[in-house]
C-alpha cells in the first residue's frame, strides 16, 4: 500500500512537470488535490490496462523494436484524460499524448531511481556485473 501511495505521488509530480513542459496539456486547478486525483487515475489505468494492451499489441511492439510502447503510453494518458473529466485536458490528440507520455516516463524513471523504487540491486566485481531483484523485506 505504501508503494502504491508513493507511485501516486510520483505520477502526480510527473503530470505536473508534463503540464509545465508541454503547452497542449492543461490541468484545471494547479492544486495538489487535482494532481493526486489525476495521479491515482493514471496509476490505476497503468496497472490495469497497460499490461493487457502490451499483450494485445505484442507483435507491433516486437516489430517496432519496442518503440510502440511510446504509443501505448500515449494511449494510457488519453484514457486518463477521458476518465479525469475536466481536471486534465490534452489538446492535439495522440501526438501530444505520446510526447506527454515520454515526459511522464522520463520524470517517473528519475524519481523512482532517486527514491530507489526500481527494485534492482547492482553488484559489481572486477569482471562481472550482476543485476538482481532486491529481496522483499517484511
Amino acid at each position: 500500500m505504501k508503494d502504491f501511495a508513493i507511485r501516486v505521488l510520483i505520477n502526480a509530480v510527473a503530470i505536473a512537470v508534463t503540464a509545465l513542459l508541454i503547452p497542449n496539456i492543461h490541468i484545471a486547478n494547479n492544486d495538489i488535490t487535482t494532481l493526486l486525483i489525476i495521479g491515482l487515475i493514471f496509476g490505476l489505468v497503468n496497472s490495469l490496462l497497460k499490461p493487457l494492451l502490451i499483450v494485445l499489441t505484442c507483435p507491433m511492439v516486437v516489430f517496432s523494436l519496442g518503440l510502440f510502447i511510446f504509443v501505448i503510453n500515449g494511449i494510457m494518458l488519453l484514457i486518463t484524460d477521458s476518465l479525469a473529466g475536466d481536471r486534465l485536458v490534452i489538446e492535439g490528440g495522440i501526438f501530444t499524448a505520446i510526447l506527454g507520455g515520454m515526459v511522464m516516463g522520463a520524470v517517473s524513471i528519475v524519481l523512482e531511481s532517486a527514491l530507489r523504487l526500481d527494485d534492482k540491486t547492482v553488484v559489481k566485481d572486477e569482471n562481472v556485473i550482476i543485476v538482481a531483484n532486491k529481496p522483499k523485506q517484511q
